[in-house]
């Protein structure tokens, strides 16, 4: 969600900072800001704009420095404004000058009680942030080492955390901690040449400075100098973490042709399913990781952890894995596992779904059912290096590439890629899959990027819906079996991006309430591929149609399904079978999408939301 760099070298880290920044913008924020130390003082710029735009107030302000933090906020606590963006100071009120600058990531839980004391203690708040009482706290507990100081603070907060600290007292020093949120130390790239030591929430954010990297654990607390480092676990014991070398991935601005880049990610969807099986040429356990042939073995059913579109691609898995593999699936929203009291069964593959597998409330769910004694876990995640691949046992690396539209589009077609491919890996395993079949898959699954680049060639005709939809405020999507988490799917993207409210229903629950909502005001979005429940999805619509709903129905060329007064039909070009809900995904993006471009709304960035959710 929000972005954190900071930088002690030994030449101006001004533009590392800004630029750091710029990489993480995809992301979303409302504000940015700057802190360095120069000439004595701390030094501070922020702005509610771009990126862009804190450079040009750095450079009129002539701003350079050799120790220096900044941050994208994405307001929680605080409306997004120059008070309440980042870095925060403090200055006690028998202080002349800022003593302590800081930026955070995350939710400290007890603000309110520490606020209190603070404000007692004879600290002023300027913002409405839970991030200023950090600040202010260390600065109390501040006498002459920082490192001392922040390992104080952090025993008083209670929530997640990533931070970044600095002193004017010990100008060419930052500590960092972390908790909850991602943080990571960025050593120099040429060990014989030191000129500094880095911190970020995202390798992503240092590419080109370095491709050294220490991802910080849970209660890690580093020291950063510009010749050394010391990191410091939650005992406070000194202590060595891996080095890895990271090959970041650069976000490619280039639109090309594309007016957005969610349009771009939505046309790039082949690409990135065809890197996603990666020349696969049969069905085995081990392209799940070298134990994964072991713990498909040992389990009797599969939880899946997943918040957002993810949680929409697991219920797609479930009816996959159920039906193929014959294996019992749970699928259960993150954000809600962990705080309800559950069932454990510790023959249970736990599988946690994440396009940066850092999200916070997918990882806090991943742990608790760790501590539940689950311990057989897996991870179908975007990113190699993520906190959520170093969690789990197993992992199968989806390569969606990046995504920079917040909206996700080939994050989700290619979870849905790789949750069919363990579905066909269980069934082998439990002798559920022919060889026959396994080539008649291996063969649908090659052919998949081809057959939704002939989908994607659909947009036209999607365009001409989009203009009908535009003047709505109100539409409902429906589906029957592994596609009514498409329509879910479908829904949560149109209120993504056009803010127009969509809701999605199993078609057979229309006539159990949401029937009372369809007049010809309110589109109604059908996914009806050819299947089993075609016929029954044919009586749901006749229960629309009959009340005067207007039906914009996303067929097949085998469905049979005419175009008539109130009932708009555009045909997929193939008969998909079970690999048809990622083709019938992709339509209802662009319908979103060009829907969104004619209600003007700012597509690559929607309103309050961010790419990254690494808070609660």
């Amino acid at each position: 969600m929000c972005g954190i760099v900071g930088a002690v070298a030994v030449n101006d880290i001004t533009t590392i900072l800004t630029d750091g920044l710029s990489r993480l913008e995809y992301r979303g924020y409302d504000s940015c800001g700057i802190a360095v130390y120069a000439n004595g003082e701390l030094h501070r710029t922020r702005t509610t704009e771009r990126v862009s735009e804190l450079v040009e107030l750095i450079n009129e302000a002539k701003i350079t420095g050799l120790t220096g933090i900044a941050h994208t906020r994405w307001a929680t606590h605080g409306a997004p404004t120059t008070n309440n963006a980042h870095p925060h100071f403090s200055r006690h009120e028998d202080q002349t000058y800022p003593n302590i600058a800081l930026v955070h990531n995350g939710i400290i839980e007890n603000h309110d009680e520490l606020k209190s004391m603070l404000i007692e203690k004879g600290f002023e708040f300027e913002s409405q942030t839970d991030t200023e009482v950090i600040v202010h706290l260390i600065n109390y507990l501040y006498v002459d080492d920082l490192l001392c100081a922040v390992q104080q603070a952090t025993g008083y907060l209670k929530g997640a955390y990533a931070l970044a600290v600095m002193s004017r007292a010990e100008p060419h020093r930052i500590i960092g901690a972390r908790h909850g949120s991602p943080l990571v130390l960025g050593l120099p790239a040429d060990p014989n040449h030191i000129s500094g030591h880095y911190l970020a929430s995202d390798a992503l954010a240092l590419t080109g400075i370095t491709d050294q990297i220490i991802y910080l654990e849970d209660g890690d607390i580093v020291d950063i100098q510009t010749n050394k480092y010391w990191v410091f676990d939650s005992t406070g014991s000194q202590i060595q973490r891996t080095i890895h070398t990271v090959h970041s991935q650069s976000v490619n601005t280039d639109l090309g042709p594309y007016r957005h880049f969610m349009q771009k990610e939505i046309f790039e969807q082949p690409r990135a399913v065809a890197d996603t099986l990666h020349d696969i040429d049969s069905i085995e356990p081990e392209l799940f990781g070298l134990l994964a042939r072991k713990r498909f073995m040992e389990i009797d059913s599969i939880l899946i952890l997943a918040c957002g579109t993810s949680y929409y691609s697991g219920l797609t898995a479930k009816y996959w894995l159920e039906s193929i593999a014959k294996i019992r699936v749970e699928v259960e929203i993150a954000s809600e596992y962990r705080y309800r009291e559950s069932v454990p069964n510790p023959n249970t593959l736990i599988i946690t779904l994440s396009q940066s597998g850092e999200t916070a409330d997918t990882l806090a769910a991943l742990k608790h059912a760790q501590t539940l004694g689950m311990h057989k876990t897996m991870t179908i995640c975007n990113v190699s290096t993520s906190a959520m691949v170093r969690e789990c046992e197993l992992a199968y690396i989806t390569r969606a590439g990046v995504e920079i539209g917040v909206a996700s589009t080939k994050a989700f077609t290619t979870q849905l890629t790789a949750l069919y491919l363990l579905t066909l890996v269980l069934a082998k395993l439990k002798n559920l899959l022919s060889q026959e079949d396994e080539a008649e898959a291996l063969k649908n699954l090659k052919h998949l990027p081809v057959a939704m680049q002939d989908v994607l060639n659909l947009e036209p005709q999607i365009k001409k819906w989009a203009e009908k939809f535009a003047q709505k405020e109100h539409a409902l999507f429906l589906g029957r079996g592994m596609h009514y988490p498409i329509a879910l799917e479908g829904a949560l993207k149109l209120k993504e991006i056009s803010y127009i409210h969509a809701e999605a229903y199993p078609a057979g629950e229309l006539k159990h309430g949401p029937l009372a909502l369809v007049t010809n005001q309110i589109p109604v979005v059908v996914v009806a591929p050819t299947d089993q429940l075609l016929e029954k999805l044919k009586s749901n619509m006749s229960e629309v149609k009959a009340r005067g709903g207007e039906l914009f129905v996303f067929s097949d060329n085998a469905g049979k399904i005419e175009q008539s007064s109130g009932m708009h039909v555009i045909r997929l070009p193939g008969v998909y079978g079970d690999l048809s809900p990622i083709l019938h995904t992709l339509p209802l993006q662009l319908l979103a999408y060009h829907v969104a471009c004619v209600r003007g709304t700012d597509v690559d960035k929607p309103r309050n939301l961010a790419k990254s959710v690494t808070v609660e």
